[in-house]
């Protein structure tokens, strides 16, 4: 291509909006350009890089045995009805209605969809594994878009979903798809990481993220620095010690803690260890017209992870912290919260496992500046449920080997899941097995953010200059600059040009050997 036809605007400064290293170059070499807040158009520098991911992609799926297709963008809410997610969801979903009043969904994955079109066409085992992806638009109504093509309210996806007979050809598949995304990255030229993860909305027994490091990134991955454990922030565990506290029992003592209610200055002001303290937050569920209220309690010097608590309830909903008048109505004093004995039968109680060995606590007494000294579960405190709701710290001990957990930001650009049989049953996707009995289909689901993908890559690799592309996604390899536009060499680099791949490999080969 002529410089001279190739359609460019770029921009001096960077826009007051773009906070992260991507946004800010993306805008000022040209490759996107603002329509409206987290909705950007592709210009032809962007797209020719984001092509060249999509034909990364798809040459490493096809090869590991994907077929692609294209599904509508635009959703009946029936589907989602069925599936029981419309409301899970939440206000994510980018709903509207048609002419007839119809609720609809623009997509923001198709989980349904495909399952839909499994469960009509699909019925005997010989038609199985199957494994379908497509590259396409996808829209969540995000509360916030920011960071540019890292967070925004429609972006571009691959979606790949498999069908299969068994538990154990789901983990073949699985394995697949993991090396499948590991090559996909790799020739992306990323520096990159899988790790453990939540399913969150997606569902699932089993998930992994794959994250590209970068500082800006906006997860926390903990690993260990001896063996190969990682795993985001929202999964992360920890081996701490959890043996029983030997002392005796002291008798409960209601304290005046003076307008202290944060759980470091009760533990100053009281001249405790802050672990002897236990934190009490309140959160609620709200899900139709029904509300569940939830009482999380943990030690002292941790913070409760709100996503394993949401798996310790099992709420279908994201959990929220409830409101002054709730406070009130629940007769819990906001800042002085405890789990006595006493409290509502509404509030629903979990226990960090690190409450589990402690004796004589300090806790919240439910009234304005008071504090209850030498609380003990069996015979003062209401616990519903232990579970494991905290955040992993750094320098804790790993989960398998002896090493300890450091942390690093990643930025997600793909995630694996084990499905199971959650959308399949739901959605009446089955088939006949070699006995002739009807059984429900095991699914697997694979996504790849493919322009957030493009913004990473930016993230990572980039100087005082501008962006330096990984090779296999850099909109040009090589520039052809003659020193003057005289015949010979007008036609010398016009004969460059139209051999423009022997040109490359020349470029790939002499970088090879730098």
């Amino acid at each position: 291509m002529r410089f001279s036809k190739l359609y460019l605007k770029t921009l001096k400064e960077s826009p007051k909006e773009a906070e992260v290293i991507s946004h800010q170059l993306l805008l000022r070499a040209g490759m996107i350009k603002k329509l409206a807040s987290g909705i950007y158009s592709y210009l032809p520098l962007g797209k020719i890089t984001l092509n060249k991911i999509e034909k990364i992609i798809r040459e490493e799926l096809d090869n590991a045995g994907c077929q692609e297709i294209l599904m509508p963008v635009l959703q009946p809410a029936e589907l989602w009805q069925e599936s029981g997610r419309w409301l899970k969801m939440g206000e994510e979903m980018m709903r509207m209605q048609d002419r007839h009043n119809r609720d609809f969904v623009l997509g923001p994955t198709h989980e349904e969809v495909i399952t839909d079109i499994i469960r009509n066409d699909i019925k005997s085992y010989k038609d199985l594994p199957l494994n379908l992806y497509q590259i396409q638009t996808k829209f969540r109504d995000e509360r916030r878009p920011r960071f540019g093509l890292m967070r925004g309210r429609e972006f571009l996806m691959k979606d790949a979903y498999s069908f299969h007979t068994s538990e154990e050809d789901l983990d073949r598949e699985y394995h697949n798809m993991y090396k499948a995304y590991e090559r996909i990255f790799s020739r992306c030229g990323l520096n990159f990481r899988p790790v453990e993860a939540d399913s969150g909305a997606i569902g699932g027994s089993h998930t992994h993220e794959f994250h590209v490091l970068a500082e800006s990134g906006e997860d926390d991955i903990l690993y260990c620095n001896k063996c190969d454990y990682a795993a985001n922030s929202e999964k992360a565990i920890s081996n701490i010690d959890l043996t029983e506290n030997t002392e005796d029992e002291k008798e409960l003592t209601l304290v005046d803690t003076e307008n202290r209610s944060s759980i470091e200055d009760v533990a100053k002001f009281l001249n405790v260890d802050i672990t002897k303290t236990v934190k009490a937050m309140m959160f609620k569920s709200v899900l139709e017209n029904e509300t569940k209220y939830y009482m999380a309690l943990i030690r002292g010097d941790y913070e409760v992870n709100e996503v394993k608590l949401k798996n310790a309830v099992n709420s279908p909903v994201d959990l929220e912290l409830i409101t002054d008048e709730e406070f009130e109505k629940l007769n819990i004093t906001k800042g002085y919260c405890g789990a006595l004995k006493n409290i509502s039968e509404d509030i629903y109680v979990v226990a960090d496992e690190t409450i589990k060995p402690m004796k004589n606590m300090v806790i919240g007494a439910n009234i304005k500046d008071k504090h209850y000294i030498n609380a003990n579960i069996e015979r003062d405190i209401k616990i519903d449920k232990f579970y494991d709701i905290r955040m992993i710290k750094v320098g804790e001990s790993c989960p398998h080997c002896d090493g300890t957990l450091e942390i690093a930001r990643g930025i997600e650009v793909g995630q694996v899941f084990k499905l199971g049989t959650g959308y399949a049953e739901a959605l009446g996707a089955k088939y006949l097995d070699e006995n002739g009995k009807l059984q429900v289909m095991t699914m697997g689901c694979y996504g790849i953010g493919v322009s957030r993908t493009m913004a990473a890559a930016i993230e990572q690799n980039y100087d005082e200059y501008g962006i330096v592309w990984p090779v296999s996604i850099a909109p040009f390899v090589v520039n052809i600059i003659p020193a003057n536009m005289k015949i010979k060499l007008r036609k010398t680099a016009e004969t460059i040009e139209v051999n423009a791949d022997e040109a490359i490999n020349k470029v790939r080969e002499l970088i090879k050997n730098l």
